[in-house]
């Protein structure tokens, strides 16, 4: 698995910004993972399991989150180390903070996703009751912009399939 371009490219990234992809491999890795030990993806709801799925499919991290539950625009950015990150575990909130240095996605309120797309917030979650919503398709060389663009029209047609009167728009941010 680690072999696989897409993986490697992505624990590779991962040992750069100082976190260890075995003890916290990307959303990618992660799925793969699971279902090549024969475990099926939990059913988390159809927008999630869609976008789990064209991960897969792709060989592409992919996320999503409730637009509306945003407290300022959402920034790829290094974190200081303060910035709080929420997280539900056995029914009681829990506040961590991501490491200092580490690659996060957050908002004024604070981290939405740690380490780059390794795990998503509570406070943003998608739920079946969000009608705003958007997602992040994450790509490192060697994957294409033709294989991003991929993955994002097939998101896009499965959820003009639960949804056929949804507005999607698309945007590639690219670092150059």
């Amino acid at each position: 698995l680690q072999q696989q371009p897409h993986v490697h490219a992505w624990r590779e990234a991962f040992r750069r910004f100082g976190s260890n992809p075995k003890k916290f491999p990307s959303s990618l890795e992660a799925l793969l993972k699971r279902v090549l030990k024969g475990n099926e993806l939990p059913a988390i709801n159809r927008v999630v399991d869609i976008y789990n799925a064209i991960s897969l499919e792709h060989l592409i991290p992919a996320g999503g989150e409730d637009w509306t539950k945003l407290a300022s625009d959402l920034v790829l950015t290094v974190a200081t180390g303060t910035e709080p990150f929420v997280v539900f575990h056995e029914g009681q909130e829990n506040v961590t903070y991501p490491d200092k240095g580490e690659i996060i996605w957050a908002d004024a309120e604070g981290v939405t996703c740690r380490r780059w797309n390794w795990r998503q917030c509570k406070r943003t979650q998608l739920t079946e009751n969000t009608q705003h919503a958007y997602f992040v398709l994450d790509s490192l060389a060697p994957y294409t912009k033709e294989q991003l663009v991929a993955a994002g029209e097939g998101l896009a047609h499965h959820l003009r399939q639960i949804s056929p009167d949804c507005t999607i728009s698309t945007q590639i941010l690219a670092l150059v």
